[in-house]
């Protein structure tokens, strides 16, 4: 039986990427919250990525920030050194970051312009991350567990050009997530979060009638949380997840089974 003792998170370290708001900002602060020292990384808001650093040290947990364009190599190869610096080793990596082409101006591009970024940012960002958080953790006496961010909807597939952009990057992250877990196994563990419709920016910004259809789909009759989206994360880097790798953990309701 899951215990709250047995997702403990105590004595072990953090890294999340794209943590100044939204999920990942979630996913942090739970990992604090269960005894996780954390690193959390931004691309331009130093404002929220600070915020963040604030609640975790109020937790009386050690907090580390580092800025990150995902579409920099070098940025990636930097990252690992200076967190295990700044915090003495990793043990969770979550690669949480993702390019937003819903909200905002990048929602105006074209669709090529959408694609090209969501696969340098989402796609190819997590591959270099995972390759580099892989190499880190197999000189760690106790390996390590990265967690990749996938989208539960690409199982079933959904219209809408958007819809066909994310599916392919969130696709290839799922399938790349599980060789990779054949690849570094035993000493690291691979697994997959795939969150559905989550009350983010994109969610609160939504027409009220779909959100309502949404709601009234899903099983579980209402959107997901970002809170929703942690504890699930924290489960997957915990000792309670220790037989776990390669595995897709959805996070949307039911929706999608």
């Amino acid at each position: 039986m899951l215990t709250s003792s047995s997702a403990s998170l105590a004595g072990r370290t953090m890294l999340v990427t794209g943590a100044s708001s939204g999920i990942g900002r979630a996913i942090a602060i739970a990992g604090a919250r269960a005894g996780a020292d954390v690193a959390i990384t931004y691309r331009a808001n130093d404002a929220g990525a600070r915020d963040v650093e604030r609640e975790i040290v109020s937790l009386g947990r050690r907090a580390a920030v580092f800025k990150l364009d995902l579409t920099n190599e070098d940025d990636i190869a930097r990252l690992g050194p200076s967190v295990r610096d700044a915090l003495g080793k990793i043990d969770a990596w979550v690669n949480n970051a993702g390019a937003d082409i819903v909200t905002g101006a990048a929602a105006s591009l074209s669709k090529l312009e959408r694609l090209d970024i969501v696969m340098a940012v989402d796609l190819r960002g997590t591959v270099l991350a995972s390759w580099h958080a892989a190499e880190l953790m197999r000189e760690q006496p106790e390996g390590g567990v990265i967690i990749n961010m996938s989208w539960d909807h690409v199982l079933v597939g959904m219209a809408g050009t958007t819809q066909q952009i994310f599916s392919a990057v969130k696709g290839g992250v799922l399938s790349f997530s599980k060789s990779l877990a054949r690849s570094v196994a035993p000493k690291v563990r691979v697994n997959i979060l795939a969150p559905g419709w989550i009350e983010t920016s994109f969610g609160a910004s939504a027409e009220h009638a779909w959100y309502q259809q949404i709601a009234e789909s899903t099983p579980l009759q209402r959107w997901g949380t970002p809170d929703d989206v942690a504890g699930a994360a924290v489960f997957l880097a915990s000792p309670a997840a220790s037989f776990l790798t390669g595995q897709t953990l959805l996070v949307g309701g039911g929706l999608v089974m």
